[in-house]
């Protein structure tokens, strides 16, 4: 069964309501709005089976247009509000601009879209992951680049804390090897130009680039580099990982290597991934992102928590539930939170973009 959760008999009547702040327009719109309806359709099957524990879960999303300070402000009125909890924020430097606000306010933050390290160490009491660090994905992408011969790897990316924070990941597989970068360029967050940065790393004769950026910054730097003549493998990370951003490269997207944090989205033989299919197809959703994916893995770790929180859940409550989730199954997917980690999950793995515009494993 799609929905086996211990709801039976209560009639849903109060609402547990949860907080998001996300850019559901600006650079990053196509994968967060893809994240928060895959989240939906969990929070939705939830709500038609009567809820948790006789209560519905609202989701009250704030569109901040990817702006740290639109997301401060968002959150602030989320909290004010009375929210149970953040869930599902985006960014970098946002999600650590929100740190001191979950601290003053006691409030978790559940399955924030971003694997920036200094989410998962030193532990932050407040937030609990349910995805890979980014380091862990760039790592694991440039190992296979340097695995089927490739010497020359340039790297390019946005110059802000999730630049400098995932490029460690690929700078560390490139010593193991014994390489150094083919080149090392950065770009304006706020105003990508790579007007400069590209004949540099085409000059560089690189073999492979990886974009650690997000959004539309990435399609335009890697369409840069193929106006520019180089026909190196281009390679990105989990947070491009929807469809919005295959249809953005166009005829670029075939062959774009895209590191992944979950199994596939059509890999029928995990129950997580064939539970997220028949809701999506019940809804009439013809194509499942691994975003969406995301967002239910997210969604369903915060209805589980909130089950065990108990009838009339709080944050403080919320936060000990989450603590205490040991092995707990997603469907296929384990995952594990304890006073002395959150991170939740490990799984990293690569796709590549088909001649179909879709993610091929």
């Amino acid at each position: 069964m799609v929905l086996a959760l211990a709801l039976a008999g209560a009639t849903a009547q109060a609402q547990i309501r949860v907080g998001q702040t996300v850019g559901l327009t600006g650079p990053v719109a196509a994968t967060s709005s893809e994240a928060r309806q895959g989240a939906l359709l969990w929070i939705d099957a939830v709500n038609a089976q009567g809820g948790v524990n006789g209560q519905k879960i609202e989701l009250q999303t704030l569109d901040d247009q990817f702006d740290v300070q639109r997301s401060m402000d968002n959150a602030k009125q989320l909290i004010d509000s009375g929210v149970i909890a953040l869930f599902l924020t985006r960014g970098t430097p946002h999600n650590q601009a929100l740190l001191p606000l979950l601290s003053a306010n006691r409030i978790p933050l559940v399955g924030p879209s971003t694997g920036a390290m200094v989410l998962h160490k030193p532990v932050q009491p407040w937030v609990f992951n349910v995805r890979a660090a980014y380091q862990r994905e760039a790592e694991r992408a440039v190992a296979h680049l340097v695995n089927t011969g490739i010497t020359r790897v340039a790297l390019v990316q946005v110059n802000d804390s999730f630049g400098d924070d995932a490029v460690q990941g690929a700078l560390k597989a490139l010593k193991t090897a014994g390489l150094s970068p083919a080149a090392h360029e950065r770009y304006d967050r706020s105003k990508p130009d790579f007007s400069q940065l590209t004949p540099v790393v085409v000059n560089a004769q690189a073999q492979a680039v990886l974009y650690v950026g997000s959004g539309t910054a990435v399609v335009d730097g890697m369409k840069a580099l193929r106006a520019a003549g180089s026909r190196a493998q281009l390679v990105t990370l989990s947070n491009n990982a929807s469809d919005g951003f295959i249809k953005q490269l166009g005829d670029v997207a075939r062959g774009t290597i895209v590191s992944q944090v979950f199994p596939s989205e059509r890999s029928i033989s995990t129950p997580m991934i064939k539970d997220v299919l028949a809701l999506a197809k019940a809804k009439g959703i013809q194509n499942v992102s691994p975003a969406m994916v995301e967002g239910f893995a997210a969604a369903k770790v915060l209805v589980e928590a909130l089950r065990r929180a108990g009838r009339n859940p709080d944050r403080a409550s919320l936060v000990q539930a989450l603590e205490r989730m040991q092995r707990v199954d997603l469907g296929g997917l384990d995952v594990s939170f304890s006073a002395q980690d959150h991170s939740g999950l490990d799984y990293a793995d690569l796709a590549i973009i088909g001649p179909d515009g879709r993610f091929q494993r």
